[in-house]
């Protein structure tokens, strides 16, 4: 368990726009991910003003000592509590950043959204997020065969499941 009061997990408001934008446009996070054209700042700003009024999600800001280093985004697709999440470090944050996002955005999505469960998804080759996932106490559910086509070749998808009485347990 990671009890550190330095760690923050906050909303995401309009000021976050930039940063969060160089950091999903950087090449290292960019290649993880199911989109990977560079976005403008007019696309991620259309992006943000929509998902920012959908009540089903929530955008989130991960902090270390007031500096923001790392993006959360959940979506409650289901009723009863079922969302799906995505999420990214900044390409400078600190080693070990991930273990903190991950406490702080399960933290949140089982304690203060008070969701069921937490659904994720990884690119079979971004090993660096299923070992993430895992560590996390998430199960694998599925595997979904080439289900991703970059433009130039499929990929397949792998589905994992967290529900809050196992990340209760965890905690």
């Amino acid at each position: 368990m990671i009890n550190d009061s330095t760690l923050v997990i906050r909303p995401m408001t309009s000021s976050d726009l930039v940063e969060v934008l160089r950091w999903r446009n950087h090449p290292d996070v960019r290649q993880h991910m199911f989109t990977q054209h560079e976005i403008s700042l007019e696309e991620h700003t259309r992006w943000f003003g929509r998902a920012s009024q959908d009540v089903a999600r929530h955008l989130l800001i991960y902090e270390r000592a007031g500096v923001p280093i790392g993006f959360v985004q959940i979506h409650e697709i289901a009723k009863g509590g079922i969302a799906d999440w995505g999420f990214y470090l900044a390409p400078d944050a600190p080693k070990g950043s991930g273990a903190g996002l991950g406490f702080a955005a399960l933290t949140y999505a089982f304690k203060t959204a008070n969701l069921h469960k937490l659904c994720g998804q990884a690119l079979a080759s971004n090993e660096r997020s299923i070992r993430f996932h895992e560590k996390l106490g998430f199960r694998q559910e599925g595997r979904l065969c080439q289900h991703h086509f970059d433009g130039q070749s499929y990929h397949d998808v792998l589905c994992f499941g967290l529900l809050a009485s196992q990340w209760s347990s965890v905690i």
